[in-house]
């Protein structure tokens, strides 16, 4: 029963995440929102929003490992599992902003994120505030080099929506991603306690890869049809948006305390690990190129950490 709810719940917050993406882009489009701007805020808080409303619950809940869990599971689970995918299906170039702007950002917030638990255990309120204040400045500077290269973002819609249709897709958004939450978080609490494993492993696993589901969907999709709309930055934006944003307004809500240290211990160090060996499998054998023997690498390592976390 517990596999249903965490499916079920699954579906939900996937369908819910769609609803209210949808709902945000186009209140937006009706206010005449330019759409660089919709895309590098409106559309990443959007597709945020599972991983924000897993973690928000499971803090409120008492299950702190949860919402730490699913953060740091996905972040591993976008470069492991998903971008390890997307370049063995299609070898992936590597564009200037990696270097300059996604790549930096990413381990800054990712070293942030081990220093600030590494201090006292915990994000509190007032670090949860210094994560998010850090998403705004890293935003606003991306819509201002974005306006300046003169580069379109793409967005899930070109053309305003009936205002009763934003509010329908923003009401049965929100209910879906309530529901689903709530059936996710029951599911994996009782899938632990059911397999003697703490509320951290179903966390970095299931969980992880639960939330990361439309990331995996949409860039196994764009890879097999060749298309390049997807890229690494898509996939760094994400961590960034997880641990600034996802981490950072959970922290505001309710602080966020480390139960199991293995979370420290092992969980963050793979997690800096992997955003750190993006760095020389771009650099060799060719600059600027993601191939399959790169591909295969991550996707190994994904693995490596999955048997270890349940071993």
């Amino acid at each position: 029963m517990d596999f249903i709810f965490i499916i079920i719940g699954l579906v939900l917050l996937v369908l819910g995440g769609d609803w209210l993406l949808k709902s945000a882009v186009g209140m937006s489009l009706r206010l005449n929102i330019p759409k660089i701007i919709i895309g590098m805020t409106v559309v990443s808080f959007a597709t945020s929003a599972p991983e924000l409303i897993v973690s928000v619950k499971s803090a409120m809940a008492g299950f702190p490992d949860i919402a730490l869990g699913n953060v740091i599971g996905s972040n591993i689970a976008n470069i492991g599992l998903i971008l390890g995918i997307v370049m063995i299906i299609n070898a992936m170039k590597v564009d200037e902003s990696f270097f300059k702007t996604d790549w930096p950002a990413m381990m800054i917030s990712s070293i942030l994120l081990f220093a600030v638990l590494k201090y006292d255990g915990e994000i509190n309120r007032i670090e949860g505030g210094i994560l998010f204040f850090l998403l705004i400045c890293f935003v606003i500077y991306l819509i201002k080099f974005q306006k300046k290269s003169n580069t379109d973002v793409e967005i899930p819609l070109e053309k305003a929506m009936p205002m009763y249709q934003v509010i329908l897709f923003l009401v049965i958004g929100g209910l879906g991603l309530w529901g689903g939450s709530e059936l996710l978080i029951t599911g994996a609490v009782n899938l632990a306690e059911a397999y003697g494993v703490s509320d951290r492993v179903i966390a970095v696993s299931v969980v992880a890869i639960g939330t990361s589901i439309p990331e995996l969907a949409a860039s196994i999709i764009a890879a097999v049809k060749k298309e390049s709309s997807i890229s690494i930055g898509n996939i760094i934006g994400s961590n960034i948006f997880n641990i600034l944003s996802v981490l950072g307004i959970t922290a505001i809500i309710h602080p966020i305390k480390i139960v199991d240290n293995r979370l420290m211990s092992f969980d963050i160090i793979w997690m800096l690990a992997l955003s750190f060996v993006l760095i020389p499998l771009v650099l060799l054998p060719k600059k600027g190129f993601l191939d399959r023997k790169a591909g295969f690498v991550l996707l190994t390592a994904y693995f490596v950490f999955i048997y270890m976390t349940f071993k």
